[in-house]
């Protein structure tokens, strides 16, 4: 495994040419949580919610490092705001890198540089949710000091309920 420093050099902003592979990504992603019909997510809505007039999300990206170089790892995010202390944080949406990549040190890598991003803003905090089966995935963030939030339940309104809400 590469010491961090070299790490944290394979990671970078997503720049719109990236947008396929973080659609490979996202369906990867997908498939190892067991929905892999579930993505609806095409390269143009990638484009404009990513790169396009609004943004609404950022992504950083994993190199796998080396001559041809390609991206393996992607941890995709968006800005909150806390009123409880009145400042902003980070909603980490997908950190996914792929299975072959795994234990080499790039997730955490991904979560160094997001990490980095949160405290170079001033940002309290990095938030994330993660299925309550993904073993791996919860031994892996709770390793770097993640805590989990048991006293929340997260909701979501969505399809007709939220048309007729909204209507």
């Amino acid at each position: 495994m590469a010491d961090a420093a070299e790490l944290t050099g394979l990671v970078r902003a997503a720049t719109p040419q990236d947008v396929p592979d973080v659609l490979r990504l996202i369906r990867a992603l997908a498939e190892y949580e067991r929905e892999p019909d579930a993505v609806e997510t095409t390269e143009d809505d990638l484009q404009r919610w990513l790169f396009g007039p609004d943004p609404v999300a950022n992504v950083l990206v994993a190199e796998s490092g080396g001559p041809g170089s390609t991206v393996v790892g992607m941890a995709l995010w968006f800005r909150t705001f806390s009123t409880w202390t009145g400042t902003p944080g980070i909603y980490l949406e997908d950190l996914f890198v792929q299975p072959d990549q795994r234990g080499s040190g790039l997730g955490k890598a991904l979560l160094t540089a997001l990490a980095r991003v949160a405290v170079e803003r001033g940002y309290r905090r990095v938030e994330w949710a993660v299925l309550d089966w993904n073993t791996p995935s919860i031994e892996f963030y709770e390793s770097l000091g993640a805590r989990p939030m048991q006293e929340w339940t997260t909701y979501r309104l969505t399809g007709q309920a939220l048309a007729d809400l909204g209507a």
